[in-house]
């Protein structure tokens, strides 16, 4: 087997500066100016080192980086590489990971995530916290686990995704998704799922202005709706929700349980009324 070549305790500048690097553990090292530092490399092991200017792993290969620091002008960090898994880190840049495949990120930060993750594959998150709109647009085969996201417009565009005991604060969350699954999660924002197919809530707390609208086939098993008003127009659903229900309009089809429902919006110019089972206690006011 051959030797990996070591690089301990370097400030490395200049465009291009481990350039096309193969089998090497870097360890307390310093990527400052300069372009593109680790472009095309392969079988590269990062270890408390940090990256201070833009573009440092572009098409790499079989990266590990651990206890690592990206810094605001490393952004564009991670783009069409395959298998990378970056554990302990903090990635204040924001643009990155774009059109990968194979990435893992276990308990990373990433305070400043703008346009994040676009395009990416078989994507494993545990333990991230992430600030920034557009988040996972366009990404599919995601695994999610313990995550924290405050930023609008998340999973635009995603096919694919399973998400446990997740915080997410963010308006337009999953629209135009495809097979998005969250389990034990909080979600607050407004117009949440529109345009999704197959998207299932399972043991969730849900806050959303016009939520879950124009969805195909919509899922949801004991959830909690609160201050959710309009929900479920134009959607096809099948929703237990416990307890109660501020506002439903006009959904398309399907079922809909709950202990009560304050306001139901039934137009018969609009939808066809009997295809929706409304199962519950007790409705305040209907409107048809």
């Amino acid at each position: 087997m051959q030797q990996k070549k070591e690089i301990r305790h370097q400030i490395l500048t200049g465009e291009r500066a481990l350039f096309q690097g193969k089998d090497m553990e870097i360890y307390d090292t310093i990527f400052a100016d300069g372009e593109s530092p680790l472009k095309e490399s392969r079988d590269i092991a990062l270890y408390n080192s940090m990256f201070k200017w833009k573009y440092p792993l572009w098409y790499a290969e079989n990266i590990t980086a651990q206890n690592c620091t990206w810094f605001e002008m490393g952004r564009a960090g991670v783009w069409y590489t395959k298998h990378i898994v970056v554990k302990d880190s903090a990635i204040e840049a924001p643009k990155n990971f774009r059109h990968c495949t194979d990435v893992t990120l276990q308990n990373v930060s990433f305070p400043n995530a703008a346009e994040t993750l676009w395009s990416c594959s078989d994507v494993v998150m545990e333990q991230v916290t992430a600030k920034g709109d557009y988040f996972a647009m366009n990404s599919q085969n995601m695994k999610l686990n313990n995550i924290t996201l405050y930023g609008n417009y998340s999973f635009d565009g995603a096919k694919n995704v399973e998400i446990h005991n997740a915080r997410l604060l963010s308006k337009d969350a999953f629209w135009n998704s495809e097979n998005v699954t969250v389990y034990d999660s909080f979600i607050s924002g407004e117009y949440l799922g529109w345009n999704a197919k197959n998207l299932t809530f399972i043991n969730c707390v849900i806050e959303s202005l016009q939520g879950m609208c124009y969805i195909s086939n919509l899922v949801m098993k004991n959830c909690t709706l609160l201050n959710t008003t309009l929900a479920f127009e134009y959607s096809t659903v099948d929703a237990e929700i416990v307890g109660k229900i501020d506002s439903v309009m006009n959904p398309s089809g399907g079922t809909i349980r709950a202990d009560y429902i304050d306001e139901l919006i039934l137009q018969k110019d609009k939808v066809d009324t009997e295809k929706t089972k409304i199962i519950c206690c007790s409705q305040r006011k209907e409107a048809v």
